[in-house]
């Protein structure tokens, strides 16, 4: 088995505070065994936008820490494909820095979670691997998430929808996290470019948005917590998920996939799937809450 190591880069974006400076990356080695981070570790980490961070071999995401801020939620009229769900447009504030994970879930990750028989076996249909894993239910992310909290013993959970949309557009208030138009070979969708044809993508092939994000756009649709809403009319303004009302057999999905158009990719553009269902457009990433 290959070596592990536990990253400590503390990648200062531009994006991320204005912060100019090359990268500084400590790298400690760590046993197969999960090593989660000290409180200590996690307080540096949290402090430092960019900063990355694994806890267990396979099946932990590569964590990168968010900052705190204020960010566009949803769409100004006039937005090419713009839907009724994207309205009204407002900001939402996140408090405080947290953690998403760099890439969406891959079927490495999730076959780990398989092996230890806490998820199900789900079906892939252009190879696994580092590819994003597939045809999985709102209700088997949760199980992930559940699993990974257990093995760390740290609150790894879905993103809030206010949240993938702060991580998503990376300070930006333009259509796309690049900008104001799809332009060719930014993401994996029908029209967009590249060398994925009607197919999903392996994590990280498209470039990162401006807080080193791969994928928000395109390749598969994400879960996130929240229950389905027709519109942001009263969507917490404080970044928690929207969890009253509503019908909670459905649950928003983020981000678009490669079977979608350039416009059904944009940041803002949200739909709503029953909690049930496995499609091959439907895959999901993780967040995780620092503390304390």
């Amino acid at each position: 088995m290959r070596p592990l190591y536990l990253l400590l880069g503390l990648i200062l974006l531009e994006a991320c505070g204005g912060v100019d400076g090359a990268v500084a990356e400590t790298v400690l080695p760590i046993s197969a065994a999960p090593t989660v981070l000290t409180i200590e570790q996690e307080k540096n980490l949290a402090s430092a936008a960019g900063s990355e961070f694994r806890e267990c071999a396979v099946a932990c995401p590569l964590m990168v820490i968010i900052p705190a801020g204020k960010s566009a939620m949803g769409s100004p009229e006039g937005d090419v494909g713009r839907t009724k769900g994207e309205h009204p447009r407002h900001e939402a504030t996140i408090a405080k820095p947290f953690a998403v994970s760099k890439y969406e879930v891959t079927f490495d990750q999730w076959d780990a979670c398989v092996a230890a028989a806490a998820c199900p076996h789900v079906m892939d249909a252009w190879g696994r691997g580092n590819m994003p894993v597939i045809n999985v239910s709102w209700g088997d992310a949760k199980l992930f998430v559940a699993w990974l909290s257990r093995l760390t013993g740290k609150e790894y959970r879905l993103l809030t929808e206010a949240e993938w949309e702060y991580a998503a557009r990376a300070g930006v208030k333009t259509p796309y996290s690049w900008g104001d138009e799809p332009g060719i070979g930014n993401a994996n969708c029908s029209g967009c470019g590249g060398a994925w044809t009607l197919q999903t993508a392996p994590v990280g092939s498209f470039r990162p948005n401006a807080f080193g994000l791969h994928d928000m756009e395109g390749n598969v649709w994400e879960w996130v917590e929240d229950i389905w809403h027709d519109s942001h009319e009263g969507t917490p303004a404080n970044g928690a998920a929207k969890l009253q009302g509503g019908d909670p057999t459905y649950r928003v999905i983020r981000g678009g996939s490669w079977h979608n158009e350039t416009e059904l990719v944009r940041t803002a553009i949200r739909f709503k799937r029953h909690s049930k269902v496995q499609f091959d457009t439907l895959g999901f990433r993780v967040g995780r809450t620092m503390g304390p």
